[in-house]
């Protein structure tokens, strides 16, 4: 082997270094680093940092069904649109959700559906519709529904430590300074008829052309 290792030529025994690189003026403090590996060096912190950091995104609960919204908030809440996500790791985000106040049911739920609580005391069971949780509380229902959409575990109370609810569209300015993302709605709004331009309206295909002489009772 010693034999083997002598009579290899000397390129393959020496060891890879960088070219030397030099320093601008000015500069005393910059570390003497190659500028490829710099660049790499600091795309790779910057992945990682975009990666694990606790980003805020914002959701406008206006005219949105609470399940169309517990399912678009749970899913940043948990982390799983990160490639690192895993169920036992804590890679969630914040998210903050405004006008909790205008949430929409379809049908007839807001007097169909009831909420039921119990105090643990003999003659504690309640319940209540969502008309009147709604009423007490804004942000009940939205907090309800995305609790229930979390997975039943430990980590679930730490989510929802995450979740910023405001019953208008008025945010305090700390938490307005870290909102990175918009999520958008999960439902279109649909638009009121004097919402729509003489152009749209006009250009709308119309079924039946009344004559002349109609008259509207």
């Amino acid at each position: 082997m010693a034999r083997a290792a002598a009579l290899a030529p000397p390129l393959a025994r020496q060891r890879f270094r960088f070219p030397p690189v030099r320093r601008p003026r000015g500069s005393a403090s910059l570390p003497l680093l190659p500028l490829r590996a710099a660049m790499a060096s600091y795309t790779k912190a910057a992945q990682q940092w975009a990666t694990f950091a606790r980003a805020w995104y914002l959701l406008d609960a206006k005219m949105q069904p609470p399940g169309k919204i517990a399912a678009a908030t749970v899913i940043r809440l948990e982390g799983r649109h990160k490639p690192i996500y895993h169920a036992l790791s804590d890679c969630g985000d914040h998210v903050v959700i405004i006008n909790t106040r205008h949430i929409a049911f379809s049908g007839n739920k807001w007097e169909q559906k009831v909420y039921s609580s119990h105090t643990g005391y003999p003659g504690g069971f309640k319940q209540v519709t969502a008309t009147q949780l709604h009423l007490k509380d804004p942000t009940a229902i939205v907090k309800l529904a995305i609790y229930g959409m979390l997975p039943k575990n430990l980590q679930r109370r730490t989510m929802m430590q995450r979740l910023h609810l405001f019953p208008e569209d008025v945010i305090p300015e700390d938490i307005q300074k870290n909102l990175l993302q918009e999520i958008p709605q999960p439902r279109e709004i649909p638009r009121r008829l004097d919402e729509y331009t003489p152009e749209e309206i006009a250009a709308f295909p119309k079924v039946w052309t009344p004559p002349k002489d109609f008259r509207r009772k």
